[in-house]
């Protein structure tokens, strides 16, 4: 697939998106660039070649969008949501440097002062930067839509009405608003697991792919309504059960108690892999999201990148959730390489042996509401 937004489709995006200001006057496209730790990849080449030329037809665009483009460098943080680099890099023309290595820190200047003259960013990287551009939006007059991983075959879901996609998000953020809890029922070949999430004392986030206001960064493509469960920092929380996650041919058991994975049921290569990182990064066991996505009834498929895939339908998280209002943030883990918040998907193209049979929500009235059934969702959005 050679998808391609033209300079009128990104001008449209960036109009529909950031829904931009009269007193705003800069865009920034940021990109991370590879080093001597992390090597370059095909796909890594490409999204830069897409940053590019986003800027090269924003530039264009200039004035009939009203914002000077501006593309920025910075070092790779080496793994997804941990913490931005201090400094970074203007990109003034020509080739872009192909390893960070190469950059020369005199011509460098703060993410904070970039901020200041770029409040709309757009950020095609590698490496997932949401959770640190959530908290630096918290003090600066920023909103970021964050395109970690994007590829040309994510186009189309640019495209979509998000307008429709906004309503159907807003919905379920409402619904898990209200919810206490939810109970969860996989089944996969040879067995079953039950999970119980508690939702208690949180309040849920809508990205539904419109950034109109300051002070925030989500994905785009976008459309899920996702909730931190509560992590326990008042009571013992009451998440608790088995949580099945499909690593290839192999299917991955976890027991959680109390909100986190304890320990590994299963055995084999990517179950002991799994069980060491817990042992290693405790944090990492953290459940930091129930995601609900919406794009799969607008025909949107999976293409193996969590960036679009999580947007499909359900998804739950590990890691890092103090970017969404939980507790679990970068001084939990032993490095800042090591923190991270990963996504697992759950729609047939990406865990074929896992199928989510039962989803419902325990409200507030104790009554129950369901909500998926065989993988697909039950409630009525219109």
């Amino acid at each position: 697939m050679n998808e391609r937004l033209s300079g009128d489709e990104l001008v449209a995006l960036v109009r529909r998106v950031f829904q931009p200001r009269a007193n705003e006057k800069g865009l920034a496209i940021l990109v991370d660039l590879p080093d001597e730790q992390v090597s370059d990849t095909d796909d890594w080449a490409a999204r830069r070649a897409i940053a590019v030329d986003w800027a090269a037809e924003l530039t264009a665009h200039e004035p009939e969008l009203g914002l000077k483009t501006t593309l920025v460098l910075y070092r790779n943080v080496h793994t997804n949501n941990g913490e931005l680099p201090a400094r970074c890099w203007i990109h003034h023309g020509g080739p872009l440097p192909t390893s960070a290595d190469s950059l020369e820190a005199s011509a460098s200047t703060t993410f904070v002062d970039m901020f200041a003259s770029n409040p709309i960013l757009l950020v095609p990287t590698q490496f997932s930067a949401t959770a640190p551009l959530k908290i630096a939006a918290k003090t600066n007059p920023i909103r970021a839509a964050t395109m970690a991983g994007f590829r040309q075959d994510m186009v189309p879901a640019l495209r979509l009405d998000y307008g429709e996609v906004n309503r159907r998000v807003n919905y379920l953020k409402q619904l898990l608003d209200r919810a206490t809890g939810a109970d969860f029922q996989f089944v996969y070949p040879g067995g079953e697991a039950a999970l119980h999430l508690d939702l208690r004392f949180r309040s849920a986030h809508a990205s539904g792919g419109l950034l109109p206001d300051p002070g925030v960064a989500g994905n785009l493509p976008s459309g899920e309504a996702y909730i931190v469960p509560f992590e326990g920092e008042t009571e013992p929380s009451l998440s608790a059960g088995e949580l099945p996650v499909q690593f290839g041919d192999e299917i991955v058991r976890y027991r959680i108690v109390a909100n986190k994975a304890v320990e590994v049921l299963t055995q084999g290569p990517a179950s002991r892999a799994e069980a060491e990182h817990l042992a290693r990064e405790p944090a990492y066991g953290n459940l930091a999201e129930l995601g609900l996505g919406v794009l799969a009834a607008f025909g949107i498929k999976p293409i193996g990148k969590v960036l679009l895939d999580e947007k499909l339908g359900l998804h739950i998280a590990f890691g890092r959730s103090e970017h969404f209002g939980g507790q679990v943030g970068p001084a939990d883990f032993s490095s800042p390489e090591a923190v991270i918040h990963i996504d697992r998907v759950y729609v047939p193209e990406t865990q074929p042996d896992v199928l989510v049979k039962r989803v419902d929500l325990v409200m507030e009235d104790d009554q129950t509401l369901a909500l998926m059934r065989d993988g697909k969702y039950v409630v009525d959005f219109n």
